[in-house]
């Protein structure tokens, strides 16, 4: 290929850009800790679902400094509802590890923000080429499937030799002047145009040069992965109340939903019933006996890998009056009172098939 072809298709993915690009708040700065917050609320998380958690998280946590200095159950809060905890706690572990160890200053090199706490290769080329300019591409889903089609790739881009190919010209194409505004047009396209199904072709600033769409068919590239069934968990929680108070307790940051508020209970075992769970899990973690009711609520809810099918009973304490199990990882709250609490969305769920007053939670995947 012709040295001039690049450079001819980064200047019609820039002028298509600086025509057709949408007004998205993280774009009307350069701070670079805004933008990364952005980038991190992005990854797994649609573009109108991430805007409002944008939007509030700034106004709660303004600066780094802010951030690092909040406790975890805070910035939990904030987050309630995005999904993928990891993403925030990696977050707030990162500026606490830059203020203590940098002085707050958000690293400008590509390989230094690398090294962060779940920064890696993606997230580092995006925040550094947006907020400091370095030629880093960054492929997202988006641009992995535009130069998937403009490539005709038929191997999965995600593993070699494709994953290599896609790499290659994606540093190809960024333009040494503009590499953030690059990376930001190429995901733009994938978002806008060259979307999963039905791409608009007739509005793409690539169309004469795609392979794909030489081809008849744009939508067969990249060849898709066949869908894999997941598995379903069944889990089980206790619902115990004391003077109008439910239990709820906390847990460990590290691992799934870490750091987030819940009924008491855990997964069930193969060839277990979850009533025997839920007492089973009580016993082990809280030192409580229980008698276990009609379930009072179920809730499916889908993790990553995985359905997980939670079954909620009212629960009633045996041979013990008032034990205490207060401590800083369960407490006693009043229902009314669960908001304050970072929780997940399937907690709040159940105490509304329960009967419980709901708090409002905004609704998408974790």
């Amino acid at each position: 290929m012709k040295p001039s072809v690049p450079r001819r298709l980064r200047q019609r993915l820039l002028d298509w850009f600086d025509t057709e690009q949408r007004d998205l708040p993280w774009r009307r700065t350069r701070d670079p800790y805004r933008i990364w917050v952005s980038e991190v609320m992005l990854q797994q998380t649609r573009v109108a679902t991430a805007i409002p958690y944008y939007r509030r998280f700034l106004r709660r946590f303004p600066s780094l400094r802010r951030l690092a200095a909040a406790e975890l159950s805070t910035v939990l809060k904030a987050w309630e509802g995005l999904g993928y905890y990891a993403r925030a706690r990696n977050l707030h572990r990162a500026a606490r590890l830059l203020v203590r160890e940098y002085g707050g200053r958000i690293p400008r090199r590509f390989e230094e923000f690398a090294r962060l706490p779940g920064a890696g290769e993606y997230l580092a080329a995006a925040v550094t080429s947006i907020a400091f300019g370095e030629p880093q591409a960054a492929v997202d889903g988006n641009a992995r499937r535009v130069l998937a089609r403009w490539l005709a790739l038929r191997s999965p881009p995600e593993r070699e030799p494709g994953r290599s190919a896609i790499r290659s010209w994606a540093r190809r194409l960024l333009h040494p002047d503009r590499p953030g505004d690059s990376n930001q047009a190429m995901m733009e396209l994938g978002a806008l145009v060259c979307t999963p199904r039905s791409p608009a072709c007739e509005r793409c600033p690539w169309s004469d040069d795609c392979r794909a769409r030489r081809a008849g068919a744009p939508e067969a590239f990249p060849p898709r992965r066949p869908r894999r069934e997941h598995p379903v968990r069944q889990a089980a929680a206790a619902m115990i109340e004391r003077r109008g108070r439910l239990l709820l307790v906390r847990r460990e940051e590290q691992g799934l939903l870490g750091g987030l508020w819940e009924l008491p209970g855990g997964f069930v075992d193969a060839g277990e019933t979850p009533a025997a769970a839920c007492r089973r899990h009580l016993r082990k973690r809280l030192d409580l006996r229980v008698e276990t009711g009609a379930p009072a609520a179920r809730v499916a809810h889908d993790f990553t890998h995985f359905r997980m099918i939670l079954w909620v009973f009212h629960c009633r304490e045996i041979g013990v009056r008032a034990r205490r199990v207060d401590g800083p990882d369960r407490r006693w709250v009043r229902p009314q009172d669960i908001d304050s609490l970072a929780c997940h969305r399937a907690v709040h769920r159940a105490l509304e098939q329960a009967g419980y007053r709901k708090p409002a939670v905004t609704a998408t995947r974790a």
